[in-house]
């Protein structure tokens, strides 16, 4: 998130965000900021009108087959790394919990064959416990404070299916030390929560975004059969 962004639009952001956690609701702001960009993607700084390209690459180096199986991408915002999935021959469920971005997608990808619907990390539907053979998460971790980590954490590692794949991709910190946000990178210990959940970290992949200089990963999780 926040990838070469106006000054202005992270501080707007960062407002909305201390504004939602002291009503203590963590996630209220994206409806907020999705409403007031007005059908401008340039107003939402993780909407780069593309799939994330280190889900393309994870999907060219570590090819899988797709008939018959199913893809859930959280958070979804605007839809592309979905249409990526979907292009592929995954059965694709995809939510985010802003209303104005589910309808936003719809709006671009009218024929897509994804199923978009608006979800809730705290209140995800109960018939999608162990369903999903790969699951992504894109920098939705790193969007909400330390205060509820562990249980988007859970909430996520619930969703994989048995011999299912999860997808992380993140900020990353070297320490456990508070960092200033959103976004709230994501240390090693934050990582190692989705074993207790019965995933094992198969693979990571470091990179840097652009001019960014921090540290990102991509981390692959399998569930056991």
């Amino acid at each position: 998130m926040f990838e070469q962004q106006p000054q202005t639009l992270r501080e707007k952001v960062q407002k909305l965000a201390s504004q939602s956690l002291a009503q203590s609701d963590p996630s209220a702001w994206f409806d907020i900021l999705y409403a007031e960009a007005q059908g401008d993607a340039g107003q939402v700084p993780w909407a780069k009108l593309a799939p994330h390209p280190v889900l393309e690459s994870w999907l060219s180096d570590r090819p899988v087959s797709p008939e018959g199986r199913s893809a859930l991408v959280t958070g979804c915002g605007l839809g592309d790394d979905a249409e990526t999935l979907a292009a592929r021959g995954f059965e694709v469920t995809a939510f985010d919990i802003s209303p104005t971005a589910i309808a936003w997608c719809r709006q671009r990808f009218p024929d897509s064959s994804v199923n978009y619907c608006v979800g809730d990390f705290f209140n995800l539907d109960p018939a999608w416990r162990g369903q999903f053979d790969l699951v992504e998460d894109s920098r939705n971790i790193q969007a909400l404070p330390l205060e509820v980590r562990s249980q988007i954490i859970e909430a996520i590692a619930a969703l994989v299916a048995p011999g299912g794949t999860l997808l992380i991709i993140t900020r990353h910190r070297d320490n456990d030390s508070q960092p200033e946000g959103p976004p709230w990178p994501l240390s090693d210990r934050d990582l190692a929560e989705f074993e207790n959940w019965g995933l094992t970290e198969i693979k990571r992949h470091e990179f840097f975004d652009g001019e960014n200089t921090l540290k990102q990963l991509r981390v692959e999780y399998g569930r056991s059969q």
